[in-house]
Order: structure tokens, then sequence, then C-alpha cells
């Protein structure tokens, strides 16, 4: 069952001179899937995750979100639903230094007005499930890369979102943590049936999703499918790279462990 369609999504930013982000571009996202949008610089990937996020409206074309069409509805109906229905991940983390790990984590059911009692169930869950207990009571500033992206997520999904949308979630990471986070986010998808939308430059980290959709200059290029082997999709998914130019030279000599 599709959760999300992107039809004929068309962005034009005005100005002195015209750009066009996006261009017609169309794709559905199946309920459960892990997504990775791949391309170049420029190709129109942090546009794309700006329109399902409704950070952005498209210029032309629409966007439905489980049924919903989110450029029908008002500011106040769309922050509503932006809460309620996403969940984000970032590269850079986006916590609240003030903020202990618990409390980061809870945020959105804290905005959401939620019983104290569904706070704890939910954080205790995820604490476990997420290795996250031993660090409840501290500051992001007293934590590791790794595990703040892992605060992070349990941020991300404590309000039980329909979808989540990762920006780059491995690339303020080294490889160990990299590795960890992309585990993690598998394991959500698979164990919680959570649907996931990453952007990312990264062949290795779009190794570990179902699909991987290619865009270039707003447009789409191309898509594949994981097989049994990540080391083979990994190796289709540089071929692709090979194809779409860009940055990718760098890329060739990767191995997985």
């Amino acid at each position: 069952m599709s959760i999300l369609h992107i039809n004929e999504v068309t962005k034009v930013y005005e100005g002195k001179v015209t750009k066009r982000a996006l261009n017609q571009l169309s794709f559905e996202v199946e309920k459960g899937e892990f997504v990775a949008i791949m391309g170049p610089s420029g190709s129109g990937k942090t546009t794309l995750l700006n329109m399902i996020s409704m950070v952005d409206m498209p210029t032309s074309g629409e966007i439905i979100f489980d049924g919903t069409k989110p450029q029908t509805l008002n500011s106040e109906q769309l922050a509503y639903f932006r809460r309620r229905q996403l969940g984000f991940v970032f590269q850079d983390f986006n916590l609240l230094p003030m903020l202990s790990v618990e409390e980061n984590i809870i945020l959105p059911l804290t905005l959401d007005e939620q019983p104290i009692s569904v706070m704890e169930e939910r954080l205790k869950s995820l604490s476990r499930k997420l290795d996250l207990t031993a660090i409840l009571q501290k500051r992001p500033n007293e934590i590791s890369g790794g595990q703040a992206q892992r605060t992070a997520i349990a941020r991300a999904l404590i309000h039980e979102p329909t979808i989540i949308l990762a920006d780059e979630p491995t690339g303020n990471l080294d490889s160990n943590a990299s590795r960890e986070v992309l585990q993690l986010l598998g394991k959500v998808n698979k164990e919680n049936g959570a649907t996931i939308v990453m952007v990312t430059h990264d062949p290795i980290a779009a190794s570990f999703c179902d699909r991987v959709l290619f865009i270039k200059d707003g447009e789409f290029f191309n898509e594949i499918y994981q097989d049994d082997r990540q080391q083979t999709f990994f190796q289709r998914i540089l071929n692709v790279l090979s194809l779409l130019g860009g940055h990718v030279g760098d890329f060739s000599s990767i191995r997985l462990p």
C-alpha cells in the first residue's frame, strides 16, 4: 500500500534567474519501505525533502500523504499534521543543548501534551531498543556523535509518525557510528514497520535501504531495488552513480567490510 504519492511535482524558484529545482517528478513510497534518494549536488534532493516535509510547497503537481493533501491545509492544520505524522532525523542532530537526552527524546510528546504515563512507557521501550538507558540524564555535549544521532532517532520515533524523513543522517559520523546508525534505522524499519525516506550522498548508507531512487537535474533518473546481498546492491548503486556523473569518483574504491 502506497503511503506517499509524488505526482508530477515541479518546483520553480523565482528570482533574478529562475531555477527549476524539480521537474515533473513522480514516484510512490510503500508503507514500511526504506527508500534512499541520491543524486549529484544540485539535483533537487533537499528540495524534494522540503516538499515531502511540507517546509515548502510545489509550484505544480501534488503530494498525497496517506490520503491527505497537505497543500489544502491551513498553517495551523499543517503544523499539527507535520508534528503528528512526520519524524525528522538531521545530519547535525538538532538536539537542544539545555535539555537532557531524556527531555530531548520526549519533546514531541511534551509539545503534544501527552500524558506522563504514555511518555514514560514509550521512553522506556525506545531507550532499551536504542541502547540509550545509561545516558538519559546526560546533556548532548556529554555524549558521542553516534549517541547523539541515536537520541535524535528516538525523538523521531517517539510519537509513532507515519513516515521518518532522514537528511544525510550519517554525514557527521565516523564509519563505525555511521554503520551503527544505519543498522539501527534498518532495525526500526523492519521491527516497527517504520517508513523511512533518506536523502544521502553515501552509497554505503544507501545500500542499507530497500530501494534507491536517483534524481538528476530535478528529474527521475533511475531506481534500483535491494537484492539478497548488500555487497552486490552496493556495487549496483556505484554503477548508477558513475552514470549520473557528479562527484562520485571518490566512491569507486570503497568496499563494504
